[in-house]
């Protein structure tokens, strides 16, 4: 009979804060979580190449703009990054957080910001089939799940993934 240890909980914690990041928010195309620095690393698609003076202005925004809703909120940020990698026609942009200071309304706003930004090359995952009810819940889940994230550490690497409209999780 297997035990259930408190190694599993961990795991199933990082689980579920990706999956429900995934589900939530759409515009996500990949997330992944590293155990050895406790960070984020959300990559969000682009069709069309982004220039290097357009993904110096969105960096720029980003990084203003999380620092700015952390000096409201009163929290130090520990790791903020934003890089970008192009490949045939389509734009990699990726921001690294830690997961000790991200918040639920922080990545709102990160969703916000490139939805306003890159609205026409954003690439989506259409999910029509959500409910009010169950985006809210979803939320409350991303809440209680980096809650959780913050208080345990957790040894286990995870990425997040899209695939024809499902959202798959793997130990790296």
């Amino acid at each position: 009979m297997p035990r259930y240890s408190q190694e599993d909980e961990q795991i199933s914690d990082g689980v579920n804060l990706l999956v429900s990041l995934l589900v939530r928010y759409p515009e996500i195309g990949t997330i992944s979580f590293a155990p050895e620095n406790n960070s984020l690393k959300m990559t969000f698609l682009l069709s069309g190449m982004l220039s290097s003076s357009e993904f110096v202005l969105m960096k720029k925004l980003l990084l203003d703009s999380i620092a700015a809703y952390h000096e409201l909120e009163g929290i130090e940020i520990f790791m903020t990054d934003v890089t970008y990698y192009t490949y045939d026609q389509v734009t990699m942009l990726t921001i690294y957080r830690d997961v000790a200071t991200i918040t639920k309304g922080e990545i709102a706003l990160i969703i916000s910001l490139l939805r306003d930004k890159l609205a026409e090359r954003l690439v989506t995952d259409h999910n029509e089939g959500m409910l009010e009810e169950d985006l809210m819940a979803q939320e409350e889940l991303i809440e209680s799940m980096l809650e959780s994230m913050r208080k345990q550490q957790s040894a286990h690497g995870l990425i997040g993934i899209r695939e024809d409209g499902r959202v798959l999780v793997f130990n790296k």
